[in-house]
């Protein structure tokens, strides 16, 4: 399973930022797909999660910013962040599971800063 996230970057409060992760190895179609972060001195939390049907779940800190998508075709989950505040930075993991076992990409850093 490989997980290839990409889109961060340094954005201004307020600002708005896209995040991609190309999935390969898993049957994408009916994988479970997440967003993760890690901010500094602090754990790893969920920030979305998008089911096969679409469904999507997010932290209540993200609620009406971040929107999570899934494109089944090109085999890529998206996170557009809109809204962003300094407390989003944060380095942004996506996450599938495969046969019972968690998979993480490599990771991709979002800096919200004036």
């Amino acid at each position: 399973v490989q997980l290839q996230a990409s889109g961060g970057g340094l954005v201004q409060p307020g600002g708005s930022l896209r995040l991609s992760c190309k999935a390969s190895g898993v049957m994408f179609r009916i994988s479970v797909m997440g967003w993760y972060r890690q901010a500094p001195g602090k754990q790893r939390e969920l920030v979305a999660k998008i089911s096969s049907d679409g469904s999507a779940n997010y932290v209540d800190s993200v609620k009406g910013r971040f929107t999570i998508s899934r494109d089944n075709v090109k085999r890529t989950v998206y996170l557009q962040m809109n809204s962003l505040k300094p407390e989003d930075t944060a380095v942004y993991y996506c996450t599938t599971r495969k046969s019972g076992m968690d998979y993480w990409g490599k990771g991709t850093l979002v800096t919200v800063s004036s």
